[in-house]
């Protein structure tokens, strides 16, 4: 709990499943199975923090992140706000929710409307949710919210097509921050950037979250990027949170086989280090969401597999405190036969 007696967690996942059907071709068209890009997660973002979610691409974070503001359907589970189940919110309440959870998204030309203006586009959440009433106070709030993040003022009278990808990013983040959200979803906000941008736009972020005390779910498949912006780390695959600690432990101690081999394809700044790292190759190809190996899911490709691995599926277990003193959690036998579904 924190001072004031609200709960340090903003936002709590239980046993959250996203799972899409598949369905057969042809004129009589049934369902043959599914895909379950989220299958079974717990995982909880505490208040004020920034939570990295990392895995390889088709590992199910950016649906993950979805659910978590119902932007999709959640198959089964739950998901708690600041302590209220948004699964089962009328449309009505699930509009004010959007007003202190909003994303970021990956493409910023893709989510901004070429027909209109970066200042009607960061105006529409103020008219949607009843801020700043009269077009004068609306065109002085995008004022101060295009120089929030790094913009001229002047510029609110431009279309998207004139800016360069990652002023149409900072865009993106301003209307983002309109309503004065609590939770912001970054759905890998600078994968679709050039180098140099990315660096910018992830000091950007930081200094907002530390500005606003804003809480910020990462989600990337650069973990490096994870590593400089987040407190936490929640390391994904396959549909599942595999292991959860803080930065700087995932980095100095990681104890999931799936982290390890990740953290090896890091590259160091240092050519005499790299050369003598040890590379983790993992053999294989990530299985299919619709077809998910029995037990571990990590097992077809993991190093480090025996005998319990084929049969019995991992449940997250602490693994130590950790250097920072938070806890440290991992899906892995190595630690204890510790089954998912006790």
């Amino acid at each position: 709990m924190t001072t004031d007696g609200t709960s340090d967690v903003l936002v709590r996942a239980r046993d959250l499943q996203v799972h899409f059907p598949v369905r057969s071709t042809g004129v009589r068209r049934r369902t043959t199975g599914a895909v379950r890009a989220v299958d079974g997660v717990d995982l909880d973002v505490l208040r004020g923090e920034t939570l990295g979610l990392v895995g390889e691409s088709g590992c199910g974070k950016s649906t993950l992140g979805n659910a978590l503001l119902r932007l999709v359907e959640p198959t089964g589970g739950t998901v708690e706000f600041d302590g209220t189940d948004v699964t089962g919110l009328s449309s009505r309440d699930l509009r004010a929710l959007r007003r202190r959870a909003v994303m970021v998204f990956q493409d910023p030309y893709a989510s901004l409307d070429p027909r209109t203006t970066v200042g009607q586009t960061i105006a529409e959440p103020l008219q949607v949710h009843g801020l700043h009433r009269g077009a004068g106070a609306r065109a002085t709030r995008v004022a101060e919210l295009l120089d929030l993040v790094g913009l001229d003022p002047s510029v609110a009278s431009r279309y998207p097509h004139e800016f360069s990808g990652g002023q149409r990013q900072r865009v993106g983040i301003a209307r983002a921050l309109a309503g004065e959200p609590d939770f912001v979803v970054c759905d890998e906000a600078i994968a679709s950037l050039d180098v140099s941008v990315q660096a910018q736009v992830l000091n950007l972020l930081r200094s907002l979250q530390q500005r606003l005390g804003l809480t910020l779910l990462f989600v990337s498949h650069d973990l490096a990027a994870v590593r400089h912006l987040s407190d936490r780390i929640a390391v994904m695959y396959l549909g599942r949170v595999v292991e959860v600690a803080s930065a700087a432990d995932l980095a100095a101690d990681p104890q999931h086989p799936y982290t390890q081999a990740l953290l090896s394809a890091v590259p160091v700044p240092s050519p005499a280090r790299e050369r003598q790292r040890e590379r983790i190759v993992l053999s294989g190809d990530v299985p299919s969401a619709a077809r998910v190996p029995s037990g571990c899911r990590f097992r077809t490709r993991c190093p480090q597999v025996f005998e319990p691995c084929d049969s019995v599926d991992p449940a997250l277990q602490a693994v130590g405190q950790g250097v920072g003193g938070e806890g440290h959690v991992a899906a892995c036998h190595l630690h204890g036969l510790v089954s998912a579904g006790d």
